[in-house]
């Protein structure tokens, strides 16, 4: 059996590929009464899309959604939510010579072994294609979660070996790299472009943080908000490593740095990342993913063809040089994915349960 589906109340199961003629997801358990348009769904579909700039795939697709079920007069109704985006792109033939070969660094030598056969335009199912869903799925999470004043938003905090300089949320949205440093902006686009001239890729890390959050949401053990959050973020194509709050950096921070202290102000540091015990405590929930380079590469590679005999593998297309100069959305959506689904858990078990003394921040 596998699993296209997660979440538990807030389930989402997304199904298509790459090059068929249709991807989709089926969401279940929304609360009734949230307001509901395609047009809501435009502006994170774009922010996730190829094309839109000369440093990613410039396959491009229109990626309207078509909401098929469970609205009523914009509206949800409870039911399962469908929503379905046709596959007007494709260029399979751009595939042809890699259908009897193995690339390196893809999922098709495991999806052949695992099944038998496998899709080799466009990598099939295991495509960056399916994210697509999953942010039409995030539109939905984060709307319902804006409306009790949660949000969540992420940046590009590392491509390849270049760091941000400086700061700004408001530098975020205006370059296509998601990038929190205007200044920074040319000398990435001069990077990018020399590393797509020598038919390269380069990987890349993505932060994502949800302020608004409260305290309690989370099961102990094996329900961990940060479990599920590491699960999700994790199940992103390319995505290698996760960290939650300072993840790998606690090596080498004592116990009397890296410790959350409490103070009748509020907490005066969130090395945890917004998290305690799994359950979340009321910071900014606070994450980060390492997508590894882009295995679609002009560079030559070793790998063997449907016989076991060796080949030499070139992979042409229409490819990102760097995946994750477009998964900012894709983690958004992941966590409040994972958020919505928390939400409706805690409610379910513990309904309203008063304003908890003392809470800090």
């Amino acid at each position: 059996m596998s699993s296209n589906s997660f979440g538990k109340l807030f389930t989402v199961t997304t199904f298509g590929e790459s090059h068929g003629p249709a991807i989709g997801c089926v969401i279940d358990g929304c609360p009734p009464g949230l307001a509901l348009a395609p047009e809501m769904f435009r502006g994170d579909l774009d922010r996730r899309a190829t094309g839109r700039s000369r440093h990613t795939s410039q396959r491009r697709e229109a990626d309207d959604i078509e909401i098929l079920s469970g609205v009523y007069e914009g509206r949800t109704t409870g039911t399962p939510i469908g929503l379905l985006i046709r596959n007007t792109d494709q260029r399979s033939k751009d595939y042809g010579d890699i259908a009897q070969t193995f690339r390196p660094g893809h999922a098709d030598y495991t999806y052949w072994h695992k099944y038998g056969i496998r899709d080799p335009r466009g990598g099939g199912r295991s495509s960056a294609r399916e994210t697509t869903m999953r942010v039409a799925a995030g539109v939905v999470a984060k709307a319902w979660l804006a409306e009790r004043g949660i949000v969540v938003r992420g940046y590009l905090a590392q491509l390849g070996e270049i760091v941000p300089a400086a700061f700004d949320w408001a530098a975020v949205e205006d370059n296509p790299f998601f990038w929190p440093d205007a200044q920074q902006v040319p000398a990435l686009e001069k990077y990018m472009d020399a590393l797509r001239k020598s038919g390269d890729s380069v990987g890349a890390r993505v932060n994502v943080v949800a302020e608004g959050v409260p305290p309690g949401w989370g099961e102990p053990i094996y329900g961990k908000l940060d479990g599920d959050l590491a699960s999700a973020l994790m199940s992103i194509n390319a995505v290698k490593g996760v960290e939650i709050g300072d993840g790998f950096a606690a090596v080498t921070q004592h116990g009397s740095e890296h410790r959350d202290e409490m103070t009748p102000d509020g907490f005066a540091s969130n090395h945890a990342g917004g998290i305690l015990g799994g359950i979340s405590t009321g910071q900014a929930v606070t994450a980060s993913m390492v997508l590894k380079p882009t295995s679609s590469i002009l560079v030559p590679g070793r790998s063997v063809n449907l016989a076991g005999e060796p080949v030499e593998v070139v992979t042409k297309g229409r490819h990102d040089p760097c995946v994750g100069i477009r998964a900012t959305p894709i983690a958004e959506a992941m966590m409040a994915l994972v958020l919505i689904d928390h939400a409706l858990r805690h409610r379910a078990q513990c309904g309203d349960v008063g304003d908890m003394s003392p809470r800090l921040s």
